[in-house]
Parts: structure tokens; C-alpha cells; sequence
């Protein structure tokens, strides 16, 4: 089933169990979707869909982050609650150990010598890891090592 009728069938189910919080955090991930495909004029893969799931887990870090700073907890909570829903779709996050393994396959496979040479890792591992592995943290794991 892809990945976007599943979560079509998940905001029906949170429908039925009357899950306010958990319903509103399926229809912004739709809303997201559906805005996508209106701009685009495309029917999104589930490789899209991961993407914009990857993007709002990103949003909501930065919204805890500035909440938690301002002393919001409530709100801070809200986003934490989101970002489990939003999670459920993501495959399998990647240990440490993995990641450094892909990264330095990665390097190996470009030619990488420094850190002139990170975009050319970066773009080989975007596809590879995304969804899979925060790319925040990719990058600066890239940078350590071509740098050490």
C-alpha cells in the first residue's frame, strides 16, 4: 500500500477513535502532501512523501527548540507529540555505526580527499540515507571525517 493511502487510512481510524491530537497531526501531514501535489501538479512517490515527513520532523525540532527556550512546555509538548505521530512513518532510523559505515563507503566511493569534496558525499547520501538518518547530523559526522 503507498505510503500516502496509509496515512489517508490513519486519519480515518483516528477519525473513528475520536484522536483529536493524533487526527489533527495526520491532516497537517496531509495538508502537506495535497500542497505539494496541487503545486507541483504531480502524484507523489513514497520517496516524496518521505521527504516532506523528513522536513516536518525537522520543523518541529526547531519549534521545541525555540518553545523550550521561551519556556512554552505546553507547546513544546504539542510538537513532541506530532513528531512521534510523524515518526511512525519513517522507516527504521540507522544506529550511529550504520551511518559512519555509509559515510565512509561513501567517501571511499567518490575519491573524497577533503572538505572541498563534502557536497560531492553529501549528494551521494542524501538518497541513501533519507528518512533513515537525520542529515543534520550526517553532515557533521561528513565534515569530521574528511577534516580528521
Amino acid at each position: 500500500m503507498p505510503l500516502k493511502d496509509q496515512i489517508t487510512e490513519d486519519m480515518k481510524t483516528a477519525m473513528r477513535a475520536k484522536d483529536g491530537a493524533r487526527l489533527s497531526a495526520v491532516r497537517l501531514l496531509l495538508a502537506a502532501i495535497k500542497q505539494k501535489e496541487v503545486d507541483e501538479r504531480v502524484v507523489l512517490s513514497d520517496a516524496d512523501v518521505l521527504a516532506i515527513i523528513d522536513k516536518m520532523v525537522k520543523q518541529r525540532r526547531e519549534s521545541i527548540a525555540q518553545f523550550e527556550k521561551a519556556g512554552r512546555n505546553d507547546l513544546a509538548e504539542v510538537e513532541k507529540f506530532e513528531i512521534g505521530v510523524l515518526s511512525t512513518y519513517l522507516p527504521q532510523q540507522l544506529s550511529e555505526a550504520e551511518v559512519v559505515r555509509e559515510i565512509e563507503g561513501a567517501i571511499a566511493e567518490t575519491g573524497a580527499k577533503g572538505a572541498k569534496d563534502m557536497g560531492k558525499v553529501m549528494a551521494l547520501l542524501k538518497p541513501r540515507l533519507a528518512g533513515r538518518a537525520d542529515m543534520g547530523r550526517v553532515s557533521g559526522l561528513v565534515k569530521s571525517k574528511l577534516q580528521g
